[in-house]
């Protein structure tokens, strides 16, 4: 009998996440043949050295005999009211802990909260570039990821009147990633009430990733959508896993503000989907407390002499060095997106040069159409190493760059 494939879903086909895709696998081949690989592929702290701050472990060893048995769907209480404390001295409007959610990571609120929402057919309004799971679970939803440009020239800062442009019947929802992955932008104050008048006036819902919300540079400043979403839905999400390097404790949050009046429907869908999986995982949400109501231990890693903040120079000093890199400097959240502006797509390709980088170099990133943008000429790469091995990174770079760019005298001037 022939060897059949066994057919799998075909809402998987336009699915893509490279960031630990075929590029991945192969620095994975690489490393088991003994080559040492510079993975900066993902925003992983822990893999870099960074700790999770004491008092948060210290707080789930404490607890471990409370964390036997499932909590609320919802989660844990204590856990939800501070979060909805913090929402609410943002300025959301009509928060409550019962219309907030705990979930194992971020990830899992976003799909559980598009699976609410969505029917089939329905847009969903996604940057780009815009961090793929975002684009994937509106796919594997139902729903249809209609992309507003986040140009570089731009800043990476959307503009409202590019995305009313897209909208349709069937457009639902407006997500905003900010701080944003992968550019590391963060949105200015007026160009957030903006969007959320977007919004209003067309009664979509606000989906707003925050995971980011405490990693800034360069005295930025972090403007929530829910404090002028009030006139309109607004579902927003943080968590552990970035500004607490809590990656692995899988802890993230959802909180409902704004017109809920209009969302007691959501509110149930999300209600019947948090119950079917019973709960997240227990002893990660000790945490979330001494997180929120303890000290500030972000803020001295993206300040001068931090060191996000002297990888993040190190970034900018290579790129200004290149003779063929640009880059729109990180505000936010731990990468960088540069570009290589002057080239021909005949001349450079994402992929191609991610490829060559990891094979010539052994340095792994992720090609920048891998964020669903239409462009082949930007890479991410993560602010999570120390500033000395990222100056030596962006050398690397600069040598495959040459090799890619140039012609074969001009490269054996620079070797």
């Amino acid at each position: 009998m022939p060897n059949r494939q066994i057919p799998v879903s075909s809402r998987l086909s336009d699915v893509r996440y490279e960031i630990r895709g075929e590029l991945f696998e192969r620095a994975l081949a690489l490393e088991a043949q003994g080559h040492v690989v510079h993975k900066l592929n993902i925003g992983n702290p822990a893999s870099f050295g960074f700790k999770t701050p004491a008092h948060l472990g210290a707080e789930i060893r404490a607890r471990l005999e409370d964390s036997e048995g499932y909590c609320h769907q919802r989660g844990l209480t204590e856990p939800r009211v501070v979060i909805a404390d913090q929402a609410r001295a943002r300025g959301a409007a009509n928060v409550d802990p019962e219309r907030t959610w705990i979930g194992n990571g971020v990830s899992e609120l976003i799909d559980l909260a598009l699976r609410a929402l969505l029917n089939h057919g329905d847009e969903v309004l996604v940057p780009s570039p815009d961090y793929p799971l975002w684009t994937a679970s509106v796919l594997l939803n139902g729903g249809i990821a209609v992309h507003y440009p986040c140009r570089p020239e731009a800043g990476f800062v959307p503009d409202p009147a590019e995305i009313e442009a897209l909208i349709t019947p069937r457009t639902r929802a407006l997500v905003l990633i900010n701080p944003n992955n992968p550019t590391g932008a963060v949105y200015p104050p007026e160009r957030v009430a903006a969007l959320a008048a977007l919004a209003v006036r067309h009664r979509l819902v606000l989906l707003s990733d925050e995971i980011y919300d405490g990693l800034l540079y360069d005295k930025a400043g972090f403007e929530p959508v829910a404090r002028h979403g009030s006139e309109t839905v607004c579902l927003s999400f943080g968590g552990l896993s970035k500004v607490y390097r809590a990656c692995g404790y899988r802890v993230g949050w959802m909180v409902m503000s704004g017109d809920v009046r209009r969302a007691n429907d959501l509110r149930h869908a999300i209600e019947l989907l948090a119950a079917l999986r019973l709960c997240s995982n227990v002893p990660g949400q000790w945490a979330i407390v001494p997180a929120l109501t303890g000290p500030d231990s972000a803020s001295a890693l993206t300040a001068p002499g931090g060191r996000l903040f002297e990888t993040r120079r190190a970034v900018i000093d290579g790129v200004r060095a290149s003779r063929h890199l640009d880059l729109v400097t990180p505000a936010g959240a731990l990468y960088a997106f540069p570009g290589v502006p002057g080239a021909t797509p005949a001349q450079f390709d994402d992929r191609r040069f991610a490829l060559d980088l990891l094979e010539q170099e052994q340095v792994l990133l992720v090609p920048g159409s891998s964020f669903n943008v239409p462009y082949r000429n930007h890479f991410r790469i993560t602010l999570l190493p120390d500033a000395a091995l990222m100056r030596d990174v962006l050398e690397r770079i600069e040598r495959v760059l040459v090799r890619t760019l140039e012609r074969p005298e001009d490269a054996r001037q620079v070797a």
